[in-house]
């Protein structure tokens, strides 16, 4: 048995945020069906470094989101098509959208629509900022959000500032606050037996992961410091140059630093009053670091590591995404899935990376091409062939 087996997902979204969220509901057993426009679907099927993909509406984009889901294809601005998701509709759990708030009203399809014909729906909608407010109809990308919400602002150092996140760090912890308030509200169903309506707002879900430094500002009065990869928490912690690259240390206790000096032989340093304790060695870490690196340089980064962790002082080498991707840990957890996609090869998708004891996920089918299963859930909701045909003529599909 999966997780979410029996549930059914109407996926109407694009590009990130919503495949991210509902791309945990299927890797969890749940039944997700994207409907797509029939002309090109998701943007992301055009978006991706291979451009042979991106002509096949395979993007790597595409392909990196969407596992075990099924595609039907569906014009929602003609009748025929809203009708079509109507009766869809009925037969489902979920419905997920990340268009602009206004867009499925407009279309007729809105959860009061919807769930007047199916009082069970869960209806989560995915926008930048929210459903109401005085920024709701506004456009929103990753950036805007990135900067909107305070998130380039506490990156970087004095030279480099502001700074975005490496990768689109407000759609995905949007996709994941969605899938965590889906199953919450499936959860209440199993209770209640009452569907409901989530409105989740990229701007909202990215703000509590600053948890920490918002609160040093509204509790403590400190505005954030730009640190760079120090870690404002403790002294030493952050990156430390070696004779062949770079280390991460966390000595975030007193037994910790004092391990560090140790271990790299100047424990004298353990001694001196700018260093002795915690906040004053915070305050002194510029004049801290260049005395521990001139010893860190005189190894490499595998030596320090080793005998740092061997004794209890948290550090770690820093990897290229491709040696991250193949380190023996993410073997040995099963982070990625394996799946063979026709025309494309056999692929490493990642999984279901919550490892349940009784219900584990796994990536199962490959990313669906475009309307691959229309002709099968059309059948399964009581269509005809003769219909699907003259849907096909009309390009309602």
């Amino acid at each position: 048995m999966k997780l979410l087996d029996g549930i059914r997902v109407l996926d109407l979204t694009n590009v990130l945020s919503g495949p991210f969220a509902t791309l945990h509901l299927s890797l969890a057993g749940a039944e997700v069906i994207k409907v797509e426009n029939p002309t090109d679907g998701d943007l992301a099927r055009k978006l991706g470094s291979v451009p042979r993909f991106n002509q096949m509406l395979m993007g790597t984009s595409f392909l990196a989101q969407n596992a075990n889901k099924k595609s039907i294809t569906l014009n929602l601005k003609a009748p025929e098509g809203k009708e079509i998701f109507k009766r869809l509709a009925k037969t489902a759990d979920v419905v997920v959208e990340n268009f602009r708030p206004d867009v499925m009203t407009r279309l007729g399809l809105s959860y009061e629509v919807l769930s007047e014909d199916n009082p069970l729906l869960i209806y989560c909608a995915i926008s930048g900022f929210g459903q109401t407010g005085p920024d709701a109809l506004k456009p929103a990308y990753d950036q805007i959000i990135q900067g909107l919400s305070g998130e380039m602002a506490i990156n970087g150092d004095e030279r480099l500032n502001p700074l975005r996140a490496g990768f689109p760090v407000c759609d995905t912890v949007g996709g994941l606050n969605a899938a965590f308030a889906i199953m919450g509200a499936l959860y209440y169903r199993e209770r209640t037996g009452e569907g409901q309506f989530v409105d989740i707002a990229l701007l909202d879900s990215i703000m509590p992961l600053m948890g920490w430094v918002a609160a040093n500002l509204m509790i403590g009065g400190q505005q954030p410091v730009l640190m760079g990869n120090d870690n404002f928490t403790a002294a030493p912690s952050g990156t430390f140059r070696t004779k062949d690259g770079y280390l991460n240390i966390a000595a975030n206790k007193q037994e910790q630093w004092e391990s560090v000096a140790d271990v790299l032989g100047v424990p004298e340093l353990k001694a001196d009053p700018r260093f002795q304790e915690r906040d004053t060695r915070k305050k002194n870490r510029k004049e801290l670091t260049p005395l521990l690196e001139a010893r860190l340089t005189q190894k490499e980064t595998d030596y320090w590591v080793e005998a740092l962790n061997k004794n209890d002082v948290p550090s770690g080498a820093i990897l290229s995404l491709e040696a991250a991707l193949s380190q023996d840990q993410v073997k040995h957890r099963s982070t990625f899935g394996s799946v063979h996609v026709e025309g494309i090869g056999d692929l490493r998708l990642f999984s279901l990376t919550a490892k349940f004891s009784k219900t584990p996920g796994s990536v199962e089918t490959p990313p669906p091409t475009l309307g691959q299963h229309t002709n099968d859930v059309l059948k399964g909701i009581g269509y005809t062939d003769d219909e699907i045909r003259k849907f096909k003529e009309s390009k309602i599909i």
